[in-house]
């Protein structure tokens, strides 16, 4: 059985005053993804595929269809349901700043989501985030660092660091490499790599590199204007 199913999803975009324009963000969109596997969704900017990786987590409302996450239909869940499941899906951006606090320091920025949810005891808290920025390659002297302190890479690393904390099975990455130069690049889709190993993951990559999507997937999905085409 796939962990994660997405049926004939939609997400429309209304607009105009009196004649309703629609804008199909997600038009009709299916795929299956296996325990511990990656599909690879590439196309042109502009052609639905940040909103679709959003809209699978729930963080946008879909307009019609469904999305099944270990046999469970979670397009409609509201309150504490839809909060649950940041434990179980999450998603790491593009811009790895956009999710971090510039005033709050590492250490912080990576136990607020275990506080959050209430994932460790006080006292198992420091342990815990020393054990997920070994886990993403980092120093111990970062923690008491700010965002504005690091390089690119290593912000992208903190933010990977504060999604594995919530020991999610399933993960999108959307974009999160194309702002790092080729080197750092290589490193991240490499950890990511040994982290879907390690932590049983599986992912929707997102890219418009064809190179990048093509090392990191399992299958491809090529999307344009709000549906996916083919798959390989």
């Amino acid at each position: 059985m796939a962990l994660l199913k997405v049926e004939n999803l939609k997400k429309y975009y209304y607009s105009g005053l009196f004649k309703k324009e629609i804008h199909r963000a997600v038009d009709g969109v299916s795929f299956e993804i296996d325990k511990g596997e990656t599909l690879g969704l590439i196309g042109k900017s502009g052609c639905g595929k940040s909103t679709l990786g959003k809209t699978v987590l729930r963080l946008l409302e879909p307009s019609a269809g469904r999305v099944l996450f270990d046999g469970q239909d979670i397009s409609g869940f509201k309150g504490s349901a839809l909060k649950s499941l940041g434990t179980k899906m999450q998603i790491i951006f593009q811009n790895p700043e956009s999710c971090l606090n510039p005033k709050m320091k590492i250490y912080d920025a990576i136990a607020e989501p275990l506080r959050l949810h209430r994932l460790c005891r006080k006292d198992e808290e420091r342990g815990r985030v020393q054990e997920l920025i070994e886990a993403v390659s980092l120093s111990e002297e970062l923690l008491f660092r700010y965002p504005r302190e690091l390089s690119g890479g290593q912000v992208q690393r903190v933010a990977i660091a504060r999604v594995l904390g919530l020991k999610p099975g399933f993960i999108v990455a959307d974009e999160p490499t194309s702002m790092l130069d080729p080197l750092v690049q290589a490193q991240i889709l490499l950890l990511l790599k040994k982290l879907q190993t390690d932590y049983e993951i599986s992912f929707l990559f997102i890219s418009h590199d064809m190179q990048v999507v093509e090392w990191m997937s399992d299958k491809i999905a090529f999307m344009e204007e709000g549906k996916i085409v083919g798959f390989r």
